[in-house]
């Protein structure tokens, strides 16, 4: 009972929400396209003619963001462990991102090329248990970061969310060695009451 009225609570405040309203009038998938557009119009990490990954990008909607910005001369890849619909000028790779399937078909997608810029949206499915959730979201971060460093372009760029908890300040720490600069982002668009931060690293050393 307790759960179906926070369930209608959510769905009350979803349908409200200005974000989302937003994105169906502008033709976003979701209403995280304003966070990406928030960021990027402030710290200029998107660009024409870029490639860009993008990791946990279902539904799709900062695929949409970065293949209006990167144009036809760019290139995205995204990937996700649930299907999404089709973009334009966007290459989807539907696999796990902690299997090492997927990180073989992103290298073989990316094509000997290394990406400018490696977002990603990636959280686990929330089990409610906050121990847990947030030791599952920071090792899908580490897996991203250990990705970004790897792939990225000489001074290319990382963007990923994080939840605020144990284990935090080690991944902001970590973040530190591999990018000239690190900064933490908190968009409009994240809910008040939600503890995910963004963290951008500029530059990789």
């Amino acid at each position: 009972m307790k759960r179906a009225k926070t369930s209608k609570a959510w769905m009350k405040e979803h349908v409200n929400d200005f974000f989302v309203k937003q994105a169906r009038k502008e033709g976003y998938r979701s209403r995280a396209a304003y966070k990406l557009l928030e960021i990027t119009e402030r710290d200029h990490i998107l660009k024409s003619g870029m490639i860009v990954v993008d990791l946990g990008a279902t539904p799709g909607s900062w695929s949409q963001v970065v293949s209006q910005k990167v144009g036809r001369q760019g290139k995205v890849i995204a990937l996700d462990v649930l299907e999404m619909m089709p973009l334009p000028g966007v290459e989807f790779i539907q696999g796990d991102f902690t299997e090492e399937v997927a990180l073989i078909e992103l290298r073989k997608r990316l094509d000997g090329y290394h990406p400018d810029l490696i977002i990603s949206d990636m959280a686990p499915n929330m089990s409610g248990i906050a121990i847990s959730d947030q030791a599952r979201s920071m090792y899908l971060a580490e897996l991203a970061l250990t990705f970004a460093l790897e792939q990225l372009n000489y001074s290319g760029n990382f963007l990923v969310k994080v939840f605020q908890g144990r284990d935090f300040d080690q991944f902001l720490r970590d973040m530190r060695i591999g990018f000239k600069n690190v900064m933490i982002r908190k968009p409009k668009a994240s809910r008040d009451r939600s503890n995910e931060l963004y963290l951008l690293g500029l530059g990789k050393k």
